[in-house]
C-alpha cells in the first residue's frame, strides 16, 4: 500500500513563506514525476509545479519566480517552497506522484490527502 502524506500547510500573511512536504511511503520500487497541484474553492484543480526523477522542473506561470519545487529521492519526498505568497495562492494543495512498486510493473498515479494553505491580505 502506497501513501502520500503532506505537511506544512497553514495560515500566513501576504508576502510570507511556507514550505510544503510530501513523503511517499509503502512498497515503492521507483518514483517518476512528483508534483504539486492546488484547488481553490469553486475552481478546478490545477498543476502548480512538477519535478522529474532527474530533476527537471515545470511551473505554472502564476507561481514562476515565487515557488520552488525540489525532491529528495533517498527519502521519497518532494518539497514546495512558497515565497512571496499572495491571497490568490489560497487553496488546498495536493501532492501527486507516479510510482512503480516492482521493477517490471506498471506505473500508477497516487494523490495525497491535501493540505490547506491560506494567505491573508
Amino acid at each position: 500500500q502506497v501513501q502520500l502524506v503532506e505537511s506544512g500547510g497553514g495560515l500566513v500573511q501576504a508576502g510570507g513563506s511556507l514550505r510544503l512536504s510530501c513523503a511517499a511511503s509503502g512498497s515503492i520500487f521507483s518514483i517518476n514525476v512528483m508534483a504539486w497541484y492546488r484547488q481553490a474553492p469553486g475552481k478546478q484543480r490545477e498543476l502548480v509545479a512538477a519535478i522529474a526523477s532527474g530533476g527537471g522542473t515545470n511551473y505554472a506561470d502564476s507561481v514562476k519566480g515565487r515557488f520552488t519545487i525540489s525532491r529528495d529521492n533517498a527519502k521519497n519526498t518532494v518539497y514546495l517552497q512558497m515565497d512571496s505568497l499572495k491571497p490568490e495562492d489560497t487553496a488546498v494543495y495536493y501532492c501527486n506522484a507516479d510510482i512503480r512498486i516492482t521493477r517490471s510493473g506498471a506505473w500508477y498515479n497516487y494523490w495525497g490527502q491535501g493540505t490547506q494553505v491560506t494567505v491573508s491580505s
